[in-house]
């Protein structure tokens, strides 16, 4: 699915989202402002989108991208190749889940709006605790589900009815932004998430939601 949707991805991203999950990134990047960060691994990088910013924000020494979808990364090497990037940033075809690097490897650790799709939420997130250094943190950017009124029920007309459409016509898939919104409702958020995420090890953690709970910062350390 992902990678019939590769072509498209960021160009949907900017029109679902009106622009916004640019700003999203740009917060989540920068709870890691005053972290050490020479090396930084982001989990179901896509396109390349967050590793791009990082650097911009951050500038650590390497920063890894791991993503399962062939074509995601190919369209991320192009973005980074025409940014000059490439000794910085290295995209690698891999598992969330099997994280092909040794215990105690990187300073921090991302994943924007990936998690979600984690088959084993427990087993991903327990495999970014191990490959982080001691004291290492986790930054995690995901969907969630508003409660606010009418914001909970806007959301949920957009999400369920609109947003596949859109997808639908743009991508040419019409189950994956279907699977948006079954994914999102499935989605343990809030404090629900961060009790998983202290089961797998995690401490001082934390959240944070933005835009009115449509997307949640989640935090956390080694």
């Amino acid at each position: 699915m992902f990678d019939k949707i590769a072509p498209y991805y960021d160009f949907l991203n900017r029109l679902l989202t009106l622009g916004i999950d640019q700003r999203w990134r740009r917060k989540a990047i920068l709870v890691l402002k005053d972290h050490p960060n020479e090396h930084i691994l982001d989990l179901a990088t896509g396109t390349a989108d967050m590793p791009i910013m990082m650097h911009k924000l951050l500038n650590p020494t390497k920063i890894t991208g791991i993503d399962i979808s062939k074509n995601m990364i190919e369209i991320g090497q192009k973005k980074i190749a025409n940014r000059k990037l490439e000794d910085q940033i290295e995209l690698k075809l891999g598992d969330s889940e099997r994280i092909d690097f040794e215990s105690g490897t990187f300073d921090a650790a991302t994943a924007s709006f990936g998690v979600r799709n984690f088959g084993d939420l427990k087993l991903g997130l327990s495999e970014m605790h191990r490959v982080l250094k001691n004291q290492g943190k986790i930054v995690i950017l995901e969907f969630s589900k508003p409660t606010i009124f009418p914001i909970k029920q806007l959301f949920n007309i957009y999400f369920k009815y609109i947003l596949p459409q859109v997808g639908k016509l743009t991508s040419k898939d019409p189950k994956a932004y279907q699977y948006l919104y079954e994914s999102v409702q499935a989605f343990p958020d809030y404090e629900n998430f961060a009790e998983v995420m202290k089961s797998c090890g995690f401490k001082n953690v934390s959240w944070k939601a933005l835009t009115m709970g449509i997307c949640t910062i989640y935090t956390g350390e080694k």
